[in-house]
């Protein structure tokens, strides 16, 4: 205890008080000591001047110790707080030490050791206080804000619920105007498609040239705009959760035939090779038929849309755990690294611009992915710029039963 500590003494007896300042001096303390003669003039210095500890006698002109130390203590004063008396008394003793006194001493024990032994020990526990105070002031303040960010995280957290609760509501309502929609236009799209059809086949009457031309343009946009239509529908209906798979035994062998058979007239178009590898004992799976043809054309129709020279290889092998893949690889455009994240999103292709040089929606590789997951399997991609694609598919040989996304 290094520090000079300031002692207020209040006593009505200048003999105390001086024995005090001499015991004081005797001590190896170093402390400076004021004088109060009563109660009223030690709140007047105590207001006015920083003290570190106070003596006090426990009967004053104006006031009893146990009066005042209750009313500094009720007044926030927490200073140290030594009391002396002329005569010791256990129960004045207890009650002095519950009002709030950090020692009690009779004077006729007073002496430098005593005095310096007190001090210490009731400046001890009095910065020992402090910083407990000090510490759970800190501690309350600490808890206050982490209320008030639990409080704020927790608005956050209700908003963001209710935006999400209208996000899924719009969701909603879009997938149910695109299903809408979609079905609307097939009809009047359908009748296009027929009349136009009829019209090639000049069954109603001759037509010249140009007529043809024009009947097959007609036909060929319709057979187009009806694609991207039936898109619109199957994304529509998976995001609303609609979709139901029907599984059943089928051949896939069958299958890869005739999916090649119907897609000819478009790898003649741009004259390329197209080679098909089945790789498979027994071909016989148990699943959607229609949703996994369904996908076999969206990424053979990929592949022929984005290869203008080369193959486009389809082959399937018999994996272990009863699963099958099928691989689809072309030589076509390729796709670059930071976009090979993004090629499975609804609405996403390679080429964004309105220029761009190959049409469509963008959802035929959303659709696929969407299906492959409800077949309760995966698709990966692999590419390389000028190099061309390869997606890989691998689905089980029999779902365990019919899912609904």
């Amino acid at each position: 205890m290094n520090e000079t500590l300031n002692v207020l003494v209040i006593d009505d007896d200048v003999t105390d008080r001086m024995a005090i300042r001499r015991y004081l001096a005797k001590t190896p303390l170093q402390a400076t000591m004021t004088e109060a003669e009563n109660a009223q003039v030690a709140r007047q210095l105590l207001a006015s001047e920083p003290f570190n500890c106070i003596f006090l006698d426990f009967r004053l002109p104006d006031t009893d110790g146990l009066s005042f130390i209750k009313q500094l203590r009720l007044e926030g004063n927490r200073l140290p707080i030594i009391v002396f008396t002329g005569q010791g008394d256990e129960q004045t003793a207890v009650e002095l030490m519950k009002a709030g006194a950090s020692d009690y001493l009779s004077k006729s024990r007073l002496s430098p050791d005593t005095l310096s032994s007190l001090i210490r020990h009731a400046m001890t526990v009095y910065r020992a206080e402090q910083r407990t105070r000090a510490a759970q002031e800190q501690l309350k303040q600490t808890n206050l804000l982490l209320r008030q960010q639990n409080q704020e995280l927790e608005d956050q957290r209700q908003q963001i619920e209710q935006q999400n609760l209208q996000l899924l509501e719009a969701n909603q309502h879009k997938a149910e105007f695109l299903a809408t929609v979609s079905h609307e236009l097939r009809t009047p799209l359908n009748s296009i498609l027929g009349f136009s059809q009829i019209l090639k086949s000049q069954t109603k009457g001759p037509l010249n040239d140009y007529q043809v031309k024009m009947a097959d343009c007609i036909h060929t946009n319709g057979a187009s705009l009806l694609h991207l239509v039936n898109d619109i529908l199957d994304m529509s209906t998976i995001e609303s959760n609609r979709l139901h798979l029907t599984p059943h035994f089928f051949d896939v062998k069958v299958l890869i035939q005739e999916v090649l058979s119907e897609m000819h007239w478009m790898v003649s178009k741009k004259e390329l090779a197209i080679q098909a590898l089945v790789n498979l004992e027994d071909g016989v799976v148990y699943n959607d038929r229609q949703r996994l043809k369904q996908i076999l054309i969206n990424l053979l129709s990929n592949a022929i849309k984005f290869t203008d020279q080369g193959t486009i290889d389809i082959e399937v092998n018999s994996l272990a755990q009863n699963s099958l893949e099928i691989c689809v690889q072309d030589t076509g455009i390729g796709i670059a690294d930071e976009q090979l994240a993004s090629i499975f999103q609804p609405f996403r292709q390679v080429d964004q611009s309105i220029i761009r040089k190959h049409a469509g929606t963008g959802l035929g590789l959303a659709i696929t992915h969407s299906l492959v997951s409800m077949m309760q399997g995966w698709i990966t991609v692999s590419s390389q710029i000028g190099q061309g694609s390869s997606f890989r598919v691998q689905i089980p040989r029999q779902i365990s039963e019919p899912t609904t996304r």
